[in-house]
């Protein structure tokens, strides 16, 4: 029996890094782990290989164990659709300059972090040309501490610049990521392909629209695959770099908010809408915008409540997540 982990997936077949010695093969699975409903071999799995006498000459006949699953829910189909697994770390990454920086992005992926368990961590790119003006980058690294969220500052295409505002830069992000798996999200134009390859110290030159394989050149990718940096590995997942988040019930949504859930379940009415003219609202009562420490808090309630308001309208015929077909 072999180790391995699933590096791409193409169909039928797998590319596999065997754990002991390094080596890439291909694979081909058992019939039950290629037709399960919920369970089907993703990137990033950890699987046993059979030598067979076959083309390929192995075969997946188990997978391991699961953490830190990236998926989404199929709404009509009832079901979970699995893209990439076993991920460390999420590095949700945004930009100080072009495209504006925008709290209400980082509040939707953190929605996605919380739903996949997986750490998050935030990475401020493009400080060379951050503009104190523009947003007050200390606040925004407050709102996140409470929930333990580390930001990271850094300018990708600028090898001479040295963390300035925060505590953490660079040096301690490529720390974090030492021998970890990670995801990397953010909208268009932040710098993630330019943030990959300055933390690979430029061994690999990742493009806008796909990541090289293997250090292989580069490609428009519609599957998965990891992408090994040597100091760390990558996920390039492309199914997940929609912003939506239809496919999340609107009802205990603040459990994606877990900073919120104390306060919520104060307020004297359970359907509470916790906005301003909201009548016996906890946060209403209780915060004052005007000090600092409360308006960090009314700063993530707000981001609660645009997103949960967007997934209130959707129809009743479309309920989210249930577990079972409405």
């Amino acid at each position: 029996m072999i180790k391995a982990r699933v590096y791409r997936s193409s169909q039928r077949e797998f590319e596999c890094k065997v754990i002991a010695t390094g080596e890439f093969v291909s694979a081909t699975a058992m019939g039950k782990l290629l037709k399960g409903k919920d369970h089907q071999i993703v990137v990033g799995d950890f699987v046993t290989l059979e030598e067979t006498n076959d083309d390929p000459k192995y075969k997946i006949i188990e997978i391991d164990k699961r953490y830190g699953e990236v998926f989404r829910v199929i709404v009509r189909e009832a079901s979970k659709k699995v893209t990439a697994s076993n991920i460390d770390l999420l590095i949700i990454t945004t930009s100080v300059s072009e495209p504006v920086y925008k709290r209400g992005i980082i509040d939707r992926f953190l929605v996605r972090a919380y739903q996949w368990n997986i750490k998050p961590i935030i990475v401020f790119n493009k400080m060379d040309e951050y503009d104190p003006e523009s947003f007050d980058i200390k606040f925004e690294r407050d709102r996140l501490s409470v929930l333990g969220i580390e930001c990271f500052e850094m300018s990708a295409l600028d090898d001479t610049y040295k963390k300035k505002y925060l505590e953490l830069g660079k040096d301690e992000l490529m720390t974090v990521l030492r021998g970890k798996t990670a995801l990397f999200l953010g909208q268009s134009g932040v710098g993630k392909s330019q943030i990959i390859t300055s933390l690979s110290n430029k061994k690999f030159e990742l493009k806008t629209g796909g990541v090289g394989k293997w250090g292989k050149g580069t490609h428009t990718t519609s599957w998965s695959e990891i992408i090994d940096l040597d100091n760390f590995l990558v996920v390039d997942s492309p199914g997940v770099r929609s912003l939506s988040l239809e496919d999340l019930p609107s009802e205990d949504f603040i459990s994606y908010f877990p900073d919120l859930v104390d306060m919520s379940v104060q307020c004297k009415f359970q359907n509470c809408t916790h906005m301003e003219n909201a009548k016996g609202c906890a946060f209403r009562d209780k915060l004052d915008p005007d000090n600092y420490d409360d308006a960090l808090v009314l700063s993530r309630l707000d981001s609660f409540i645009r997103i949960f308001d967007e997934l209130s309208q959707i129809p009743e015929w479309a309920n989210r997540i249930t577990g079972k077909r409405s």
